[in-house]
């Protein structure tokens, strides 16, 4: 099979830790190669943020990545990107009329515009995975929100025009039934972990203190690192590791790190805080395996996937009961879930484990168990796989049944306006989209 990715923002080229580059560029990566394992042919579509970067680039995984010419040739942060998608899908669909895939899976909802805007001219089936949603982004971050105006919108309409919706946790299921997606389009498939990368056995990075939580994210504050830093507090003898945000020890340099700095130093555990800004791949198994017990802290979270390479190297976690932790952790088997913002839970349940190495030992085990029997990447290739099967089919089918091309929705969609981006009128021959200037 023929499988085309779209991840407009999300390179699995990005170096991670950075403001936009984090699990959707892991998961991209990594389902890729898996699915390369599994004899299929995979190009990812991500935009070009290099003037004199490789137009193509086959990785060692076997999948090609294709930097695509949207907007100017720098790195741009993803809320400013919606109106070069108009310009990102006519590359798409100028590109797949000389090699046409047999599916189209995007990621993130600016990337499912540009496959639906490609695709449907020549009805090749989109399987959309949105890894987050404006609503819920909206309802937690209110006037924080820097996603474009129209993001929700749009959201709506990728979501009843793409053939079939991959989630990655049952919370977000929830939130497109409420959307008005029939559960009989969506199916849940989480994120996975590489088994071999990460693993119980192997070197361990050195320590400087007799505990070690460790905590991996996006420097954002929505991934609530201050309340593991609030919860050093009540923690003694324990040290907290944050891997994530401004390399080359600029991290004083970046909003969020100076604030995390602050609250350190006015909370006087600065000394057992150590941020160490974007880390190598290669480096974090080491990390891991060093901590005695990994903490995940956000308001929310589409997925997570550092709590399973924390469980991949046999260390217990404790996280936030939110979004796909709620499907990932097993409270009190393989961790402990609390409370969002509440330090005071976090410290109780990270002390209680570090006061206990039997019950450490035995969630890391059954973790590790589970991690082995749910979340192989090559597991996740499978279950993927099955969804493009059943919307290939479908296709076949329906054009078979119907005589006529299945774009025509969507093009009077395009031509209302409705699938606006807030770019300029383009004419783009089959596809026309309206633009109503950004806002």
């Amino acid at each position: 099979m023929k499988i085309a990715m779209v991840s407009e923002h999300a390179s699995p080229l990005a170096a991670l830790g950075g403001v936009d580059a984090g699990g959707q560029n892991v998961h991209v990566a990594e389902l890729s190669a898996a699915l390369c394992r599994e004899g299929h042919e995979v190009t990812v579509y991500t935009r070009r943020e290099e003037a004199d970067a490789p137009h193509a680039v086959t990785t060692d995984q076997g999948y090609c990545v294709i930097r695509v010419p949207a907007g100017p040739p720098h790195s741009l942060p993803k809320d400013e990107l919606l109106p070069y998608m108009d310009e990102f899908g006519t590359f798409l669909r100028e590109h797949w009329r000389r090699e046409r895939p047999d599916v189209v899976h995007a990621h993130f909802w600016m990337s499912g515009l540009a496959a639906l805007l490609a695709a449907r001219p020549a009805d090749i089936p989109v399987v959309q995975t949105f890894h987050a949603l404006g609503v819920v982004k909206r309802r937690h971050q209110g006037a924080n929100d820097t996603s474009p105006a129209d993001r929700v919108r749009l959201e709506q309409l990728i979501a009843e025009r793409t053939d079939h919706i991959i989630a990655t946790c049952t919370d977000e299921v929830f939130e497109l039934a409420r959307m008005g997606v029939p559960r009989s389009r969506t199916s849940v498939i989480p994120c996975g972990v590489n088994l071999e990368q990460f693993t119980p056995d192997g070197p361990s990075a050195p320590r400087s203190a007799e505990y070690r939580m460790v905590s991996v994210g996006r420097l954002v504050p929505r991934k609530g690192f201050d309340t593991a830093i609030t919860a050093l507090t009540s923690l003694r003898n324990t040290e907290l590791i944050l891997v994530g945000g401004p390399d080359d020890g600029k991290i004083a340099d970046d909003p969020e790190g100076r604030r995390l700095l602050a609250l350190a130093d006015d909370l006087g555990v600065r000394d057992r805080l150590h941020m160490l800004g974007q880390v190598p791949r290669t480096r974090m198994p080491p990390l891991l395996r060093s901590a005695d017990v990994a903490v995940c802290t956000p308001w929310y979270e589409p997925f997570g996937i550092t709590p399973l390479e924390a469980m991949a190297c046999g260390v217990p976690v404790v996280t936030a009961a939110v979004g796909g932790l709620i499907d990932t952790v097993v409270d009190g088997v393989t961790g402990r879930l609390v409370a969002p913002r509440a330090p005071a839970k976090l410290a109780d349940a990270v002390g209680e484990l570090l006061a206990t190495p039997v019950i450490r030992q035995k969630y890391g085990l059954a973790g590790l168990e589970r991690v082995k029997v749910r979340y192989s990447w090559d597991r996740i290739a499978i279950e993927t796989l099955r969804a493009y099967r059943r919307v290939t089919a479908a296709a076949v089918r329906a054009q078979n049944d119907s005589g006529f091309s299945s774009s025509r929705t969507l093009d009077r969609a395009i031509d209302s306006g409705e699938l606006s981006t807030g770019s300029p009128p383009v004419d783009h021959g089959v596809v026309r989209v309206s633009g109503e200037g950004r806002r």
